[in-house]
Order: C-alpha cells, then sequence, then structure tokens
C-alpha cells in the first residue's frame, strides 16, 4: 500500500511539472504563430483571460485545451510535454522554430517554473521596417541584444539597441520587435518571468566581500 501511494505521489509529481512547463511553451508556439491572445481566443473559443492564466502558469490546462491549442499552433503533443526525442548523446534535440515572418526561436530552457529563456533570430531585411506590432500580458522581461540593431518599441517610446544593449520592462507595458535593419540580421536573447519574477544580481559591490 505505501509503496503504491508513493508511485501514486510520483505520478502527480511528475504530471504536475508537465502541465506547469506547458503555459510558456504554449506562449511560445503562439509568438512563433504571430497570433495574439484575442486572435487564439476567436479561434478557439477559449477565453483570453483563461489563456492568460495558462501562458503565465497560474492555471493548468485540461487535456481538451491542450488538444485544442496544438492543434492551433501546429504542434506536436511530444513538443508541449516536453518529451521530443532524445538524441544519442542524451541530450535534447533542439531545433528553432520558424514562424512565418522568418523569425527562429530557439528554447534554452525546459520551463519548470520561474524565469525561462529564449535565443531569438530575425532575419535581414532590405529596407526601413514598419513599427513593431505591440502586445501586452502579465510578466517581466529582460532582454539582450548579441547581433545586428533590434528596434523596441515600448508604450510610446522607439529604442534602438546594439549589440550588448540590454532593455528590461513590465511586459504589462505595450511592446514589440523589429529589425532595424537594413542589410544583417538581428540575434537577442530573452528572459521572462511569468509572474513578475526579476533578476537579481549577485556580483558584490567593489570592496566587499561575499556572504
Amino acid at each position: 500500500m505505501a509503496m503504491a501511494m508513493a508511485t501514486a505521489k510520483a505520478t502527480d509529481d511528475g504530471t504536475a511539472e508537465t502541465l506547469a512547463a506547458m503555459g510558456p511553451r504554449l506562449r511560445t508556439a503562439r509568438e512563433r504563430r504571430g497570433a495574439t491572445l484575442t486572435d487564439v481566443g476567436r479561434a478557439t473559443g477559449i477565453s483570453t483571460s483563461t489563456l492568460s492564466r495558462i501562458e503565465t502558469g497560474r492555471r493548468k490546462p485540461t487535456l481538451e485545451v491542450v488538444l485544442q491549442l496544438a492543434k492551433e499552433y501546429d504542434i506536436s503533443l511530444d513538443e508541449l510535454a516536453g518529451t521530443a526525442p532524445v538524441a544519442p548523446t542524451g541530450r535534447r534535440t533542439s531545433t528553432p522554430q520558424r514562424p512565418g515572418d522568418g523569425k527562429a526561436v530557439l528554447p534554452l530552457t525546459r520551463y519548470v517554473g520561474g524565469l525561462h529563456a529564449h535565443k531569438h533570430v530575425l532575419p535581414a531585411v532590405d529596407g526601413p521596417p514598419k513599427r513593431p506590432r505591440q502586445v501586452s500580458h502579465d510578466g517581466y522581461e529582460w532582454l539582450c541584444v548579441l547581433y545586428g540593431r533590434l528596434w523596441l518599441a515600448l508604450g510610446e517610446q522607439d529604442l534602438v539597441l546594439s549589440a550588448g544593449d540590454v532593455a528590461e520592462f513590465d511586459t504589462r507595458t505595450a511592446h514589440g520587435v523589429a529589425n532595424a535593419g537594413p542589410g544583417e540580421p538581428v540575434e537577442y536573447l530573452i528572459m521572462f518571468g511569468p509572474q513578475g519574477e526579476r533578476l537579481r544580481s549577485r556580483t558584490p559591490a567593489p570592496g566587499r566581500g561575499t556572504l
């Protein structure tokens, strides 16, 4: 009986972790499609508030919802559950995802709560881009440009970030990005805290020791 209860608890814990990890994966899949929460809500009949709560980890999705969204985003259940095939080296194969606008998105973490990270690559453009389409949602974002020039439209501000520049902001502020171009791609990292988690510096100030 004790062994059966322990097995059940382990299974429950594993299921909870899998469901918790689906939120940000669903958000990434939606963004790859270039869709807003409103777009997805209209297509699936799922309320935008429910979709937002699932993406930010405040609500676990039901099987019915997972199946609907997997179909809408054209993504496999294996990808959503984090059970994609493992390479012979024992490491998960990780292939950049490409939405319709040519942007590549490479997940860098297996999310089970807290911060998660992605690398984004925007293709080169031939001429001046249009102002980025903006979205807003719960959370906090840290962005670092690795290569090229990135146009960040943050609220009413328009910022052009170059390699080494960092921006951080509350994602409830309308925001969007585009290649500031022309002529070269842009690579940047994003770290996102779905419930407002922020990065904390642990580097001691000059002249002070560590604890």
